[in-house]
């Protein structure tokens, strides 16, 4: 009896360490393809892109995994040890290892201040009973005092002036002198304002353009640039929304609803992950179009948008391929951008020349829209 005991414990250790080093060999290796997607073509590849929104959690279950080796057996915790070195280029893309950053509401006298934030239309469906949030929002940035400021989601009108978010009455109460605001005109919101993407400057605009790839006249696919003129230098602004994700309040019902009916889970997953194969595949041909305009430039570049993509994905890696990136150098932690859904979601990008320093950034963590306001101060490299 005692013998047949003694077969039945060995049996079942050997079996809970093969189960626990296959699982933690099996996580390694999810960890390792979603920091190295960007390596994949979004087109044949694009379920890898669940596994760049996955990474910090995979991360976090592989540092688990390194505890649980170390006083279970200590040679497997090399499992999770040489895992995360093979991965900490990428990694250094993902979390930025000190605990905060200090910005200084002053900057120097030479230097430039960007701002970049999805506004979610400056909250005008809810304008009639919170009008207090647009003054809010209006002060943050008041209170920053950006040079540039790129904004995305912005729903805005140049004609009426009795409209809500009446562009030129913005413009002067932000303390900016120019602006280029792009749109389409179907893109109506209530036939006051629209749809579309808007720079502000203190500095002249010397040129702009809209670029639609495939000649789109959705707003979410298009992008612009404006060319400023700060002294002798000119520069060129890049103002980007890459694809969304489009989740419905169904769609978050789901993420946020853990108790509804499995019929009903696995419709909304279908759904949800239907989506993202659609955005992973559309941001990719969005990124390279952005690339190339980038190229081009004859001025060094500053790029600033919503990529509702995580750092090491495709789209994030193709956009910012030979450029700064403002958290990177200056920020902390996770940086989170997304106030919804996830608190690891770092979706907006500030992408600067590698002709400027970046002198410090900060991303401001308070709730006006569904995403967070970003700003950095660069200069020219002496």
């Amino acid at each position: 009896m005692f013998y047949l005991y003694s077969m039945a414990f060995r049996f079942f250790r050997r079996f809970t360490k093969g189960f626990f080093v296959t699982s933690n060999i099996i996580v390694a290796i999810l960890f390792l393809l979603g920091c190295y997607a960007a390596w994949f073509n979004p087109n044949r590849f694009w379920f890898l892109g669940l596994l760049t929104l996955a990474s910090l959690y995979l991360l976090l279950v592989l540092f688990i995994f390194f505890i649980f080796w170390l006083f279970a057996k200590k040679k497997f915790a090399l499992i999770s040890f040489v895992t995360i070195v093979l991965a900490w280029v990428p990694l250094k893309q993902l979390i930025k290892f000190k605990l905060s950053s200090d910005f200084s509401l002053s900057k120097n006298a030479t230097s430039l201040r960007v701002m970049s934030w999805n506004v979610e239309h400056f909250d005008i469906l809810e304008h009639k009973t919170h009008p207090e949030r647009k003054g809010e929002m209006l002060d943050l940035i008041n209170q920053y005092e950006p040079d540039v400021a790129c904004f995305q989601e912005m729903v805005g009108a140049e004609k009426d002036s009795t409209a809500i978010n009446y562009l030129p009455a913005i413009k002067k109460h932000l303390n900016f002198s120019q602006y280029y605001y792009n749109y389409e005109s179907q893109n109506d919101f209530d036939g006051k304002h629209h749809f579309g993407i808007l720079t502000f400057s203190k500095f002249p605009i010397v040129n702009k353009k809209t670029i639609a790839p495939n000649n789109s006249k959705n707003y979410n696919e298009n992008f612009q640039y404006v060319d400023i003129k700060k002294g002798k230098d000119t520069i060129r602004v890049f103002n980007i929304h890459l694809q969304s994700l489009k989740f419905s309040k169904e769609n978050l019902k789901y993420l946020y609803d853990a108790t509804q009916e499995n019929e009903v889970k696995i419709d909304g997953s279908m759904s949800i992950v239907s989506k993202l194969k659609v955005g992973f595949v559309k941001r990719k041909l969005q990124s390279e179009v952005i690339e190339k305009e980038i190229s081009k430039s004859p001025y060094p570049v500053i790029v600033c948008g919503d990529f509702n993509d995580v750092p090491n994905s495709y789209a994030y890696t193709t956009v910012g391929k030979n450029l700064q990136n403002a958290f990177v150098k200056k920020g902390a932690g996770l940086g989170r951008t997304f106030s919804g859904i996830s608190p690891t979601l770092r979706i907006d990008n500030i992408f600067v020349d590698k002709k400027f320093e970046i002198e410090q950034f900060k991303c401001v963590q308070k709730k006006l829209s569904d995403h967070f306001p970003i700003i950095t101060d660069i200069d020219f490299k002496k």
